[in-house]
């Protein structure tokens, strides 16, 4: 009896899956994850691995918000302002990421799969940046739709 729930629970996390990559944020975290993978792999036939720290820490952190998100987590866990969090996350990640891409860029002189990554970086550079814009676009969004009380008296 207990095999049969879980398959149920299997299945509905399978459509959840499903119906969030269809949404743009889902969207958005599941290109986050592939570019990193992807970044790590170039970074890792390179000569210098060491520059696969940044993919591999933001790689990690678009999956734990890919199932936060996808599992509707941060509606029952209030203690953290999740849109704060993700809107730090994908900032830092964006800067990271256009950093060290510049710096194997321009200093990856014949180490093709090191400005390989670079050029990956650049691109998740920008993916994270949308995914920022996004960001602050849905708070400023909410900020002005629950503006808060203000108390008359003196």
């Amino acid at each position: 009896m207990a095999d049969t729930s879980a398959s149920n629970s299997g299945a509905s996390c399978l459509d959840k899956l499903k119906s969030y990559v269809k949404t743009q944020k889902g969207f958005i975290l599941a290109a986050e994850i592939l570019i990193s993978l992807i970044i790590i792999i170039c970074y890792a036939a390179s000569h210098y691995g060491g520059y696969s720290a940044v993919a591999i820490c933001e790689m990690v952190f678009a999956m734990v918000f890919f199932g936060i998100f996808m599992m509707e987590l941060d509606k029952q866990i209030q203690v953290v302002n999740w849109m704060w969090s993700d809107l730090f996350r994908a900032g830092i990640g964006a800067i990271l990421y256009l950093i060290t891409s510049l710096v194997c860029v321009i200093g990856g002189s014949g180490d093709g799969a090191r400005i390989a990554g670079g050029v990956f970086g650049l691109i998740a550079a920008i993916l994270f940046a949308y995914d920022t814009y996004t960001i602050f676009l849905q708070i400023k969004s909410t900020r002005q739709h629950t503006a808060a009380a203000t108390d008359d008296r003196v």
